[in-house]
């Protein structure tokens, strides 16, 4: 599927697919995860004035799959991926996510780092089928340690969580 930047007006899009990818969840006790809102319009509208919102399109032009990203501590940080579970095994967000290597190792940028529930398997398993490897306390750099005190503050911790990163 092709990929590009995101519009706009693809905004609510974005967070429609948010909350459909975030249903499954309720099948694993994890209702306050399905039922988080997803990123605001402005947040979205942030990463999207960055260059840092990708979307895999249909033939007809229409997101799928959406990544946002920042860079954090000379990595490209995968803040959100979320795939339409009515587009699930298409390898859009394999699709995605390598994209985002090409435009980062291109960048100058040397790793992905993402965070994630451990105990998911379309989380940290899946990752790890993509190459990335669960980092160690010791091997957090500073911006992980704040994104995940960030995810505890905010409850997330409620579900074993880690930090992965991606060599380039």
């Amino acid at each position: 599927m092709p990929i590009r930047a995101a519009t706009a007006a693809e905004l609510p899009r974005l967070q429609e697919i948010e909350r459909v990818a975030g249903e499954p969840f309720r099948a694993l006790g994890m209702a306050a995860v399905a039922d988080d809102e997803p990123p605001s319009l402005d947040l979205l509208e942030e990463f999207r004035a960055a260059g840092r919102a990708w979307v895999s399109v249909d033939g007809g032009n229409r997101p799928l799959a959406y990544l946002i990203h920042e860079d954090v501590d000379g990595a490209a940080h995968v803040e959100q991926v979320s795939v339409d579970p009515a587009a699930a095994h298409r390898r859009l967000g394999s699709g995605l996510i390598d994209h985002l290597a090409g435009r980062a190792a291109a960048g100058g940028l040397t790793a992905l780092t993402l965070t994630t529930f451990a105990e998911v398997p379309w989380n940290a398993p899946y990752y790890t089928r993509l190459g990335f490897r669960v980092l160690a306390e010791a091997e957090l750099t500073e911006g992980l340690r704040a994104i995940r005190h960030t995810e505890q503050e905010i409850g997330l911790d409620r579900w074993p969580r880690v930090c992965m990163r991606r060599e380039l």
